[in-house]
């Protein structure tokens, strides 16, 4: 694991757990029939949606620990895109924080439109670049809200560009957030995080993202803990929310 991924375990990554597990919760209310999420991870997501399923379908590059109590899972591991499944299979597919980590990001998503059955929906999340403080080098790309409907509407017959917005809490986390990252920034006078391969920045990158989790919990405790699911919300998606929720539907027949 890395600090691209978040854990209920780690007390410092709550703030962005949290911001993470409300993207699942919001897309609870859609789940039914056959689902598949792409890319899931350490499985916290598939407690929250599978017992809504007929069948749940994951698939991850890496191992994902199935819930003991849930008999409806089946877990692929395998690298995507494409994806190993037929054509007109889902009813539903979710994907939360994936297609930034994607190369061939129109195939990703024309893969997901492909697997879904006629009427089916996909819902998937992303970082809103408009709201990152610095490059993630665990990223290909990240989307404004326009560039994330225009990848998606060729492939869609409607899509829903929706975002997950902080509330007062989680807004002051996220300022106290932006002033270490600027602290740090201001030494890369050459603009080197921007201008060597991410793959070279990405080590550097976890242990500053780590020690930043670290310092932001132990300067304010009681900031960090409190932020919960409540410090979230969904709403048209701007420049100001945290993370883009895209809702895309293929037409029913």
């Amino acid at each position: 694991m890395t600090a691209e991924r978040s854990s209920p375990a780690v007390a410092s990554d709550n703030p962005i757990f949290q911001r993470h597990l409300f993207a699942y919760r919001e897309a609870a209310p859609y789940i039914h029939g056959n689902v598949l999420e792409v890319g899931s991870g350490t499985g916290y997501g598939i407690q929250e949606l599978a017992p809504k399923a007929i069948h749940y379908n994951a698939i991850d590059k890496y191992e994902t620990p199935i819930p003991v109590n849930l008999n409806n899972v089946t877990f692929v591991r395998e690298s995507i895109p494409p994806l190993p499944y037929a054509t007109g299979q889902f009813d539903i597919v979710v994907s939360f924080q994936v297609i930034e980590h994607i190369e061939e990001d129109h195939l990703f998503v024309s893969e997901c439109a492909r697997v879904l059955k006629p009427g089916g929906t996909l819902i998937l999340s992303t970082p809103n670049i408009r709201m990152s403080l610095t490059r993630n080098p665990w990223h290909v790309r990240e989307y404004t809200a326009t560039e994330l409907s225009e990848l998606c509407c060729p492939f869609f017959d409607s899509v829903e560009m929706l975002g997950i917005f902080g509330k007062a809490a989680a807004m002051a986390y996220f300022e106290k957030n932006k002033a270490f990252v600027e602290r740090i920034a201001r030494f890369d006078v050459l603009n080197l995080q921007y201008r060597l391969p991410r793959r070279i920045l990405q080590i550097p990158y976890d242990l500053l993202n780590r020690l930043n989790r670290l310092a932001l919990r132990k300067s304010d405790t009681v900031l960090t803990q409190a932020i919960s699911l409540a410090a979230f919300e969904l709403a048209p998606a701007s420049d100001r929310c945290f993370d883009l929720f895209c809702v895309a539907k293929k037409r029913t027949v």
